[in-house]
């Protein structure tokens, strides 16, 4: 009777326990990777300079998982400075720890390595990683994400003949220890050399007349925009970092620093080669990249002029922004269909105003967010917050609004309440384009603005079919409005997505807390964490 009464509970116990401390379930695949990061060399605009090379690729492999898989990933850093790569758009579900950014991670030493471990967590969509650390990001180490959905869940597209990543962005032949001296030296990046596609100014995506391919495009530039088209064809918008989106038809598509779009295109013209071109947006000089788009079939060659696309046309770009909509009835990576969750009828707790400036600071050029100028600390935020660490980060270190006062250095963190239900400004009052990120997120980007944002811009707002991104353009003397569900605790780096503001301070960390401590809401800190700074010698 006793072993009747004992085995079920101690079955129970087990299971109970296994469901509290593993992420994952038992059908979500794990894939395993070991990454090196190495210099190498390359001539992308014709110079030979030094590169970032993963596995002796430039750009890095690309990660072509499931929703749901669990990504087992040994990074080995052979560089001669720390390193780490972040998941631009990958929300690691109650798992900061694995972000892989200064705030929530120890950079890896040279040559030492770190394993992440994270989960690509009810989504799906198109994606990318790249170094957090440094100027690094300017020399390579980046390349895509693609997160296709489970055999069970339904996409509103036919499934397309072939897969294309176009990783597209501005470029330098400078060295990014030179750009880096250039920022550090208090000026600010010259104008960029060129834009790479695929890491080259020559590249060529073949397809069968009559067929559909998915190109999948991402902006993974420094600091410019670009606009993309593809010589006398249409393309379908089908998807934006993770959402579905009302299938529209283009011409061309900008696309902003750190977004991602999905378009679909039919090989429908006559069989030859044509001109795939990005060319940048907002900018007195035009740079152009050109790749080919090869009939298999084809026996002409490319010809004609490059086809031409906007220039500073502002108001084009944002009307073409507004028709960026949800498709209601799809279903992303979980069955139920994105417009079951009614984003527009919650009320926001509170609204958050974050304007960015470009002030002088000691004699040097600084970006920042409400009068703060981010400064890096020696122990990572997150471990900070985790061992109690005083003297690492303070929460009255940046106001939800502008003050207006002089502008200071600090390592600022905004609190957050889990749960909570935001409305963000994203005030420009700058002359030049603005992106900001998220890390941890989606949002909803429901207006766009020119001037000064006021409570009667909310007349403006879409609340019905806004798209949900983890990163969002500003325009320049403009605002955008975001609603974001805060519903994922942590440490989150928000950022402009453009690198040098970034490094220079126009960033902060939102920490999303619930004080009663649960495996429900967090994972607890890994057990390979690296430990640096006052978190030395400290164990969990």
């Amino acid at each position: 009777m006793g072993k009747t009464f004992f085995l079920p509970l101690l079955f129970c116990a087990i299971l109970a326990f296994w469901n509290i401390v593993s992420p994952v379930k038992a059908e979500d695949a794990y894939r395993f990777y070991t990454w090196t990061v190495t210099y190498g060399t390359a001539s992308p605009l014709g110079v030979p300079q030094q590169v970032i090379l993963i596995n002796g690729q430039f750009p890095g492999p690309g990660l072509d998982v499931v929703t749901n898989d669990n990504i087992i990933l040994n990074l080995v850093n052979k560089l001669d400075q720390p390193f780490l790569l972040t998941w631009n758009g990958i929300k690691q579900r109650k798992n900061s720890w694995q972000d892989g950014v200064y705030g929530t991670n120890c950079p890896i030493p040279p040559n030492s390595n770190y394993t992440y471990k994270f989960q690509t967590k009810d989504q799906i969509g198109t994606y990318t990683y790249f170094p957090s650390t440094l100027m690094h990001r300017a020399a390579g180490g980046f390349g895509a994400i693609n997160v296709y959905q489970r055999s069970v869940i339904a996409v509103p597209y036919a499934k397309p003949a072939g897969d294309f990543s176009l990783l597209i962005g501005d470029w330098y032949k400078a060295s990014h220890k030179a750009l880096q001296k250039t920022l550090d030296s208090g000026k600010p990046l010259p104008f960029p050399d060129g834009i790479l596609i695929n890491g080259q100014t020559q590249f060529s995506f073949g397809g069968d007349q009559g067929k559909t391919y998915m190109f999948r495009v991402s902006n993974m530039g420094l600091s410019t925009s670009f606009n993309f088209r593809i010589q006398g064809h249409k393309m379908k918008l089908v998807e934006v970092e993770g959402s579905n989106v009302m299938q529209n038809i283009y011409d061309s598509l900008d696309v902003h620093v750190g977004q991602s779009v999905a378009v679909l295109v039919t090989l429908d013209q006559p069989p030859k080669d044509y001109y795939i071109v990005a060319s940048t947006r907002f900018t007195r000089k035009v740079l152009t990249a050109t790749a080919v788009l090869h009939y298999t079939n084809s026996r002409s060659p490319v010809s004609g002029p490059v086809p031409d696309g906007p220039t500073y046309q502002l108001h084009w770009s944002m009307r073409q922004a507004r028709t960026y909509r949800w498709n209601l009835t799809s279903n992303a990576a979980r069955p139920n269909p994105q417009g079951s969750f009614h984003y527009g009828k919650i009320t926001p707790s509170r609204t958050i105003i974050l304007a960015n400036s470009a002030p002088i600071m000691n004699g040097k050029h600084r970006y920042a967010v409400n009068g703060v100028s981010y400064i890096n600390a020696d122990t990572p935020l997150k471990l900070a917050d985790y061992f109690n660490i005083p003297d690492v980060f303070s929460l009255s270190s940046i106001q939800s609004f502008p003050s207006g006062g002089p502008p200071y250095l600090a390592t600022s963190v905004m609190r957050a309440s889990l749960h909570e239900f935001i409305e963000v400004v994203l005030q420009n009052n700058e002359n030049s384009m603005q992106s900001w990120h998220l890390d941890g997120y989606d949002f909803w980007v429901v207006g766009f603005g020119s001037g000064q944002w006021t409570q009667d811009s909310r007349k403006k707002y879409n609340l019905r079919d806004a798209l949900t991104r983890h990163t969002t353009q500003v325009y320049p003397n403009s605002w955008t409005a975001i609603l974001v569900s805060l519903d994922n605790q942590g440490m989150w780096n928000m950022r402009s997505a453009m690198w040098e503001k970034q490094y220079l301070g126009q960033q902060f960390y939102l920490r999303v807390y619930n004080p009663i401590p649960s495996l429900a809401n967090e994972y607890d800190i890994p057990p390979n964490a690296l430990l640096c700074g006052k978190a030395v010698g400290r164990h969990s």
